[in-house]
């Protein structure tokens, strides 16, 4: 069936997630702050040189008010680079409340980034002129359903697009993201298990399957959380750049060339504690040969799953 969303162009718009809590303390030292200014202003002419429009921030409400304030500082700042800002939502863990929550975090979302006198409106990512609204699950204990009611209630409902394939609340959301992932195998002890079968089986059951919702397909360089304190020692091998490459480009294999989606979502700029960064280029070499990298993001021929702490 052809896409109902398909991209503006002849290749998916690409766009990349962005952790927004470097320089608060639980987090690994990665030199700079989340909230500085003049660092964001960097990092956004740095993903636009590599054809990147748009960050994807996480977020996660009042839980955590350092990430907050680096959302604010990234969409002011975005406004004035003429490039792109997306919230993903972050569920809470908690079972109790968690609807609610949602639902407060959303409305909070709303008047703050979303209003008509909100700083640096006008960079907000829209598709079909609705908001778009990643949303990262945690706990699994909130009812979508009754977050859509209340986001339909808003001057212009945004699109809600969830991790992976169509689950419990199919009709809440209008599309689906893929996510890090190395497929049915699981993890393998040398990395080798980079993702293959999942995209094929991620994009294959979208087109055949789910053709009316928004697609965002995945890329990853790889994957190490051995840095991360809730690391669980899992790996995907960089293969000397390979796996980047073949990520960006697998939606090529299952979509045709004029029936492309909208968007291809690069997982991630700057995760350094999961080992899925890319802002310091994208590694060419894995251990023990010297590793090199390259700052430049592939370009179409025509232009348990990995979690956040």
């Amino acid at each position: 069936m052809p896409l109902k969303y398909k991209a503006k162009g002849k290749s998916p718009q690409v766009i990349a997630l962005y952790e927004a809590w470097f320089g608060h303390p639980k987090h690994m030292n990665v030199g700079y702050s989340s909230q500085d200014p003049a660092q964001i202003a960097s990092q956004v002419v740095q993903a636009k040189a590599q054809g990147i429009t748009a960050f994807v921030v996480d977020w996660y409400g009042d839980r955590e008010p350092f990430i907050d304030k680096s959302y604010a500082v990234m969409q002011a700042t975005a406004a004035k680079k003429d490039f792109q800002v997306a919230m993903m939502y972050d569920e809470t863990d908690q079972e109790d409340g968690a609807t609610d929550e949602a639902i407060a975090d959303f409305t909070m979302f709303r008047d703050t980034y979303l209003s008509p006198k909100s700083p640096g409106l006008h960079a907000y990512l829209n598709y079909q002129g609705r908001p778009v609204i990643f949303i990262f699950p945690k706990g699994g204990h909130t009812d979508w359903s009754k977050v859509r009611a209340s986001v339909n209630k808003w001057p212009t409902p945004p699109f809600l697009v969830f991790e992976n394939l169509p689950g419990q609340y199919p009709d809440a959301f209008d599309g689906y993201y893929a996510w890090v992932n190395p497929g049915d195998k699981g993890w393998a002890s040398d990395g080798s298990n980079w993702g293959e079968q999942y995209l094929d089986s991620f994009y294959r059951t979208m087109q055949a399957k789910y053709s009316d919702k928004i697609i965002v397909g995945g890329a990853w360089a790889g994957f190490d959380d051995s840095k991360a304190p809730w690391g669980l020692n899992r790996h995907i091998s960089t293969r000397c750049g390979q796996t980047f490459t073949d990520t960006f480009n697998f939606w090529r294999k299952d979509f045709p060339a004029d029936d492309p989606p909208p968007f291809v979502m690069l997982e991630t700029w700057n995760d350094h504690e999961e080992g899925t960064a890319i802002e310091g280029g994208i590694p060419r070499c894995d251990s023990p040969q010297p590793e090199h990298s390259t700052n430049q993001v592939p370009q179409s021929p025509a232009s348990g799953q990995p979690g956040k702490s």
